[in-house]
C-alpha cells in the first residue's frame, strides 16, 4: 500500500512540469488529464447503513472520494489509454481486486486497420447504463441503483465499428468486474449498438452482456440509454435495464430512470433524476429473503445543481428514497425513507 501510495505521488508530481511545457515534455499523440472529487453528505435518519448505492457511504462527514490520472498515447492507427484511480471510490469500482485505494480503472492497447473498425485489448469501463465512474461525467454526484447493482467494468478484447450514424460494439470479457479470471475458463459476451444521427440531437444505445458467473449462475444484461436535446437549454436522458438469472429457478432485477437537464446559463445547471428499481426476487437490495420474503422495490428522487468555472464544479444535491418495505433505519427503528443532503466539489483538468 506504501509503495502504491508513493508511485502515484511521483506521478503527480511531475504534474506540473507537464503542464507548464507540454508541448516540449510530452510527446506527440500524448495526452494528459485527470480529476478529483470530494463531497460531505448528511442523512436525515443519522447512520451509514442507510446508503444503498455506490460511492457515497458516508454520514456527516467530509470525504475524499477519487485522484485520478489518464494517460492517452496515439500513433496513426494504434493506441494505448492508462486510467488510474487513487481513493474509496476507486477502491469500490475495483472491489474484487486487493482492498487497496490505487486501482486501475482503465487499461486497453487499441489497433485500427482501417477507420471504420477498431479493436481493444484490456479492461474498459462498461458500456452498460447512463452513468460513469468519474464524478466529473455524471451531473448527479450521487449514483442510480442501476449503476451500483450492473457491471462497473469489463476485461478483454472487443472490437467496435462504425457506419456513419450507426455503431456496433462486440466484445468476449472475464467475468464481470473481474481483471483476471484464471481460476476457469468462463467468459462473457457483451455487445452494444448505437444511433446517434447527426442531423439530431438524439443518440441511442441497446447494451448486453452475459455469460455465467463465478457460482456458474447464468446472468443475461439487457440495457437500454437514450438521450435527447430538446432545446440549447434543456435535455432529457433515459435508462432502462432489466437483469436475467437462472440457476434451477429464474429470477431478476430491473430498474427505469428519467433524467430532466435543465441549463439556464454555461455556468448553471440543473438536474431532476427520478429512478424506480425492483427486487422481488432478492438478488440486490431485499437481498434477506427471511426479513422480505416477496422483495421490494425502491423510488428515488435527486435534485442536483451544477455551478461551472472553467474545470471546477460545485454540485448541491438534495436525495429522498422510498423503499415499498421499511428497508431504511433510524436510531434502530425500521423506516421506509431516507433523505440527504449533499456538497461536492469536483475539477478535472
Amino acid at each position: 500500500m506504501r509503495k502504491s501510495l508513493f508511485a502515484l505521488l511521483a506521478v503527480f508530481s511531475i504534474v506540473p512540469a507537464l503542464a507548464q511545457d507540454s508541448t516540449r515534455l510530452l510527446p506527440v499523440g500524448f495526452k494528459l488529464s485527470g480529476s478529483a472529487d470530494v463531497y460531505y453528505k448528511y442523512n436525515f435518519n443519522k447512520n451509514v447503513t442507510d446508503n444503498k448505492t455506490s460511492f457515497t457511504g458516508s454520514h456527516n462527514s467530509f470525504e475524499l472520494n477519487m485522484l485520478s490520472l489518464k494517460l492517452e498515447s496515439t500513433f496513426k492507427n494504434v493506441g494505448m489509454v492508462a486510467d488510474i484511480g487513487f481513493g474509496k471510490r476507486a477502491e469500490d469500482f475495483s472491489y474484487n481486486d486487493d482492498k487497496t485505494r490505487l486501482a486501475i480503472k482503465q487499461l486497453f492497447v487499441a489497433f485500427a486497420p482501417t477507420d471504420w473498425l477498431k479493436f481493444s485489448m484490456g479492461s474498459y469501463s462498461t458500456h452498460v447504463g447512463y452513468e460513469l465512474v468519474d464524478a466529473y461525467a455524471n451531473r448527479n454526484y450521487s449514483m442510480s441503483y442501476m449503476f451500483s447493482y450492473g457491471p462497473f467494468f469489463h476485461t478483454g478484447v472487443k472490437a467496435d465499428m462504425t457506419f456513419g450514424s450507426h455503431s456496433l460494439m462486440v466484445g468476449v470479457f472475464n467475468p464481470t468486474d473481474f481483471k483476471s479470471a484464471t481460476w476457469g475458463g468462463i467468459k462473457f459476451i457483451g455487445a452494444q449498438y448505437g444511433f446517434a444521427p447527426a442531423e439530431v440531437p438524439f443518440k441511442f444505445y441497446l447494451n448486453y452482456i452475459g455469460g455465467r458467473d463465478t457460482f456458474q449462475t447464468r446472468n443475461d444484461q439487457l440495457d437500454a440509454v437514450i438521450t435527447y436535446q430538446l432545446t440549447p437549454k434543456f435535455g432529457l436522458g433515459y435508462n432502462g435495464t432489466y437483469s436475467m438469472y437462472k440457476n434451477g429457478v429464474n429470477t431478476n432485477w430491473y430498474g427505469s430512470a428519467l433524467y430532466l437537464n435543465y441549463d439556464p446559463t454555461e455556468s448553471l445547471g440543473l438536474t431532476l433524476r427520478g429512478e424506480y428499481f425492483s427486487d422481488k426476487d432478492n438478488i440486490k437490495v431485499y437481498g434477506d429473503k427471511t426479513e422480505y420474503p416477496e422483495g421490494g422495490s425502491i423510488f428515488a428522487v435527486t435534485l442536483s445543481g451544477q455551478y461551472k468555472v472553467g474545470g471546477f464544479t460545485l454540485i448541491p444535491e438534495f436525495r429522498l428514497d422510498h423503499g415499498s418495505k421499511d428497508i431504511f433505519t433510524k436510531a434502530d427503528a425500521p423506516k421506509a425513507n431516507s433523505a440527504n443532503v449533499l456538497l461536492a466539489a469536483i475539477y478535472k483538468f
